[in-house]
This record gives structure tokens, sequence and C-alpha cells, in this order.
């Protein structure tokens, strides 16, 4: 099972053409440029009447700014290009209210849906929901990283958005991925399985997940996934396995997808960490994930890489 929130390949990144600013207007200058607007991180999206089919709302120049936004090349975030006809896609960083009172909001800026919801109905295609989600990173790194962290002073922005630049010292800055392994964990004696539910999950109370935590410096990641199971749940951890990975936007995180073997099974939770943790085996993962345990438990939609690790842990290929 992919997750819904993935690595885009509708677009082609041109990496090693991010600075060279001449390229990057005569993408802008072409009539089938396009841009994404994110008002307070959220893409303005096209949907239908029903609101069960959603997808981005490209906007050329003209329409940018007779929807009332100013057009400023230099604030503009450079996606990529087509892949077919080369057209270049930019996406633009704006708070919410800037787009309710433009002019021209009503009919071009709405509406606007955080990419969270939009994952979890499951209205808008995979790869509109990883374009949205390499833009939303994006603009957040830039929304944190306006002054530089050496000496205080104004970064700029470079290499289409890749990079800020201070103009003082200036230290470039580029955008960061917190590398975080998230993990099932498998009683091989058993055939269970260990998920937690977390205080974060307050209003979903019936909502059990797989454990996750951030790498730390100088840690590997068996390591890590080992640490964080004991420190979160008080079992022990011997043999990981990587899974697979997924990119995730909330706000720029890595998920690295890991199966690990649990060498004991007596749970002592850490109430900092989780609230619950228990174990539970294929047939209650199944019933969950189709939304039919007695318990009304239930699991991470397919939006999340927790369902695919889940998923494969249903069909006994771990």
């Amino acid at each position: 099972m992919t997750p819904t929130i993935g690595t885009s390949t509708v677009l082609d990144r041109q990496g090693l053409k991010r600075s060279d600013e001449d390229f990057l207007a005569k993408l802008l200058a072409r009539p089938d440029a396009r841009l994404m607007v994110l008002a307070d991180q959220k893409p303005v999206i096209l949907s239908n009447k029903d609101r069960t089919e959603a997808s981005i709302r490209w906007l050329s120049q003209d329409e940018l700014k007779m929807a009332g936004l100013p057009f400023v090349a230099e604030e503009l975030l450079f996606l990529g290009t087509e892949r077919v006809g080369g057209a270049g896609r930019f996406a633009l960083g704006v708070t919410e209210h800037r787009t309710s009172h433009a002019p021209g909001a009503l009919d071009m800026l709405r509406p606007v849906v955080d990419l969270r919801t939009l994952a979890m109905h499951g209205v808008m295609s995979p790869e509109d929901l990883s374009l949205v989600g390499q833009a939303k990173a994006l603009v957040h790194w830039h929304e944190n990283a306006r002054c530089c962290g050496r000496c205080g002073g104004t970064t700029l922005i470079k290499d289409g958005g890749w990079k800020r630049k201070c103009w003082a010292c200036g230290l470039e800055h580029f955008p960061r991925t917190d590398p975080v392994v998230i993990m099932l964990v498998i009683d091989k004696a058993s055939g269970r399985c260990l998920l937690g539910h977390e205080s974060r999950f307050a209003k979903q109370p019936k909502m059990y997940s797989t454990l996750a935590g951030f790498i730390e410096y100088g840690e590997d990641i068996e390591h890590a996934v080992q640490r964080e199971v004991h420190e979160e749940a008080g079992i022990e951890v011997g043999e990981v396995k990587f899974h697979s990975t997924q990119p995730w936007p909330f706000p720029y995180s890595l998920m690295i997808g890991c199966i690990g073997y649990a060498k004991t099974t007596d749970i002592r939770i850490n109430p900092d960490e989780i609230e619950e943790a228990r174990w539970f085996t294929r047939d209650e993962i199944a019933q969950m994930a189709a939304g039919k345990h007695p318990q009304g438990w239930w699991i991470p939609g397919k939006q999340a890489i927790a369902c695919a690790l889940l998923d494969s842990f249903v069909k006994g290929e771990v």
C-alpha cells in the first residue's frame, strides 16, 4: 500500500538549474507558467459541488493580479517543470487574511483547505497531494528562516526558493528535512503487533497507531527504533528491518518506516510520551482498518505510512 502523501514524480525539479536566474525568468515569461497559492500553508483548490473531488487551482500571472495579489517574482518558490512541455510551476505563500480580502478572492482564491484534511478525505489525487506537500513544506521553511541563525541578519530568497542567503554575513541556509523513525513492533511468538495512543490524539480517543520518534544526532536508524520503543513503551527491540519511507510535510519530515521485532512483551508506558499501548492481533488490525472493531478502535488511513506498515502486517509480509 502506497501512502497518498508521497514523493511527486509529476514535475522535474530541475535541481541543477535553480540557481540560473535567466532560466527561471524565461519560465515565468512563458504563457503556460502557473502558480499554486497557499494561504497560511493551505492550498487554493478546485472542487466539485459535492466536494468529493478536488485538485490544485493553478493560476496564471494575469489571474493572480486579477485576484488582487501582487506579483513579485522574487517571492515565488520554484517547484519544477512539467515533464511534457516543460511549463514552469511555482508556489506562492501568503496569509489567509490577504486572500480573503483580495478584490478577486471570491472567484479565484477560495476555497482553501489544509493538506491533512484533503488527504484524510481522499478527495485529491496522490500526485496533487504530493505537490501540495512539497510546496507546504517549502513555504513553512521560508516563514521560519527569515533571519540568519548565526548573526541575526535578514536572509534573502535564492535559487528559486531552495536557498536563503544572509545579506550581512553571507551564510547560506537550505531547507531541512527532519528524519523520523516510525516503527511497527511485532512479537513473533504471539503474532501480535504493538500500537499506542498518544495524548495528541485527544479528539480521536479510539485511534491507535505505530510508535514514532525523531532520530537524534549521532544515531543510526536501528538504534533510534530501539531507543524510542523502550522510552515510550518499555519494550526491548532486537532486530530492525527497513520497510519504506514517506515525506511528511507537517512541517518537513521524512518518515522512515521500520519493522522491529520485540525481545520483551511487558508494556511499561512513559506517560510523558504516550497515554496507552497494547498488543493487537492481525484479525484485530484488519477489523480496525475496515472500521469494524467491536471496541470502535481504528488506525490511521491510507494517507499515512503507518497504514502501509499495518497493511504489510495483516498480509503476513512482515
